[in-house]
């Protein structure tokens, strides 16, 4: 599958499109500071336009809406970039309202201005940021997302470089005290994938994103178990596992991710929910994939 037969892909099951909840737009010096650091630790990444370049892809693929996720790795940060992320939204219409946050003083006063501004999704990378999610200063934060329902993308699994604070364990013990937080676990957990599966059938509201699971790329290093995928099949139907992919910082094609998930062959029910119908409830979304007005 390539680019072009996205909309086949998605037309053939019987969707207006796709909901992506795990695309990265950030500032433009920080995106030359993010494509650097693959370039040189990582991989080579696909889609290296513009950001009008890249939205134009988006809508040629037919995804109807997705967040641009950036996220803090050091204190001074997160403010600047929930207003640049804010602006963003405002001129891209397909684009949901996206914020993050970091262990600081005052990180509760601006995520309590996001909230008041109709943010619909955080996003929080416990290895880059390298902090512990269980700080003292991060606590009055989950307890007002876990009041308000917001979900948070959340990179905690120790793919693909474990960090001190990475693993099931101090997300585990975050959730056991906010246990109502809407918190949306990237690539899958990637390599916990277990661990993690297991936290989302635990906890009413945690799911996962499937970015760049399941593709030949990261099963290259962490073959996702296929004893799990029952567990994966009931997750899906049961609303708690969404499309993700990591556009634009991919090594392959968009569509791969898609094919990746078609040829787990777990059915066209779980393609449907995952692609679309999990995505329009978690982020409150009508059956066009539009935003509330």
């Amino acid at each position: 599958m390539n680019d072009g037969d996205v909309p086949g892909f998605w037309r053939a099951l019987g969707l207006p499109g796709l909901i992506d909840v795990h695309v990265h737009f950030y500032p433009q010096r920080m995106i030359e500071k993010v494509w650097a650091y693959f370039d040189n630790v990582f991989w080579h990444i696909t889609y290296r336009g513009s950001d009008a370049e890249r939205v134009a892809q988006l809508a040629a693929l037919g995804v109807r809406a997705y967040p641009a996720l950036s996220y803090a790795h050091r204190p001074g940060m997160a403010a600047e970039l929930n207003e640049w992320a804010f602006e963003f939204a405002a001129g891209n219409p397909a684009c949901l309202k996206s914020g993050t946050f970091y262990p600081e003083p005052g990180a509760v006063s601006y995520v309590e201005r996001a909230l008041e501004r109709g943010v619909q999704i955080f996003k929080v990378h416990v290895q880059v940021g390298a902090y512990d999610p269980r700080d003292e200063l991060l606590d009055p934060v989950w307890g007002l997302l876990a009041e308000a329902g917001t979900p948070v993308i959340t990179h905690a699994g120790s793919g693909p470089l474990p960090g001190e604070h990475t693993g099931p364990g101090p997300l585990g013990d975050v959730l056991a005290r906010h246990p109502r937080l809407n918190a949306v676990i990237a690539h899958m957990g990637t390599p916990e994938y277990g661990e993690f599966l297991a936290l989302a059938e635990k906890y009413e509201r945690v799911s996962l994103d499937t970015t760049m699971a399941f593709t030949d790329f990261v099963e290259g290093f962490a073959e996702y178990p296929r004893e799990l995928l029952k567990r994966v099949t009931d997750l899906g139907l049961a609303g708690k596992v969404l499309l993700g992919t990591d556009f634009p910082n991919i090594p392959y094609a968009y569509a791969h991710q898609l094919e990746a998930l078609a040829r787990l062959d777990l059915g066209d029910a779980w393609l449907r929910a995952v692609c679309w119908g999990n995505g329009v409830r978690l982020l409150g979304l009508d059956e066009t994939g539009a935003q509330p007005v």
